[in-house]
């Protein structure tokens, strides 16, 4: 059966723009930075194979209000926010644990490893990370690199570093605010 999926464009204003969301029966399924037939229809693809169709609307969606609501200062919006972002299990735990990650703070893919219980695999998670279908709400924006190092963000390294800022877990501009486990 074919998936009936619904693309919706919200221009924030800000470095994320052009902001692309996807919702299925209304759950969010996908949200990526533009444009639209990049990598958020790769994801969508890989996901669903050729079986879906994509419809593009212009009306306001909730998920509107939540990413709205986010960046004017709410940053808990989006946190009991519904999503689906397949993927297999290991993915699905990853992104389950991102979703922990505490607003202001930051995680190594060490430490992300770790918490999962697989703590020699680094690589393993930031592969998942890197196929997080959920921009934002699925905070793989909040994961850096061992070393304080902000790095790897399919959405680029301005808006992570943005991202990061509006969370008010970077300080001087650079460094990211010190791991949750020191």
């Amino acid at each position: 059966m074919t998936a009936e999926l619904i693309l919706h464009h919200l221009h924030t204003g800000t470095v994320l723009d052009p902001l692309y969301y996807v919702t299925r029966n209304d759950i969010l399924i996908g949200l990526d930075f533009g444009p639209a037939e990049g990598r958020l229809t790769t994801l969508l693809k890989r996901r669903f194979a050729d079986d879906f169709t994509i419809r593009v609307t212009q009306h306001r969606h909730p998920v509107d209000v939540v990413i709205e609501n986010y960046l004017n200062g709410d940053l808990h919006a989006g946190e009991d926010l519904v999503v689906d972002c397949g993927g297999t299990q290991f993915q699905q735990r990853v992104w389950a644990a991102l979703r922990t990650i505490p607003v202001g703070k930051t995680w190594s893919y060490g430490e992300l490893a770790t918490k999962l219980g697989t703590p020699s695999a680094a690589r393993a998670v930031g592969l998942a990370n890197g196929l997080n279908p959920v921009s934002l709400f699925v905070p793989c924006h909040r994961v850096i690199g061992s070393n304080g190092t902000l790095t790897g963000y399919a959405g680029g390294l301005a808006r992570k570093k943005w991202l990061l800022k509006h969370e008010k877990a970077l300080v001087d501009n650079e460094t990211p605010s010190l791991f949750s486990f020191l």
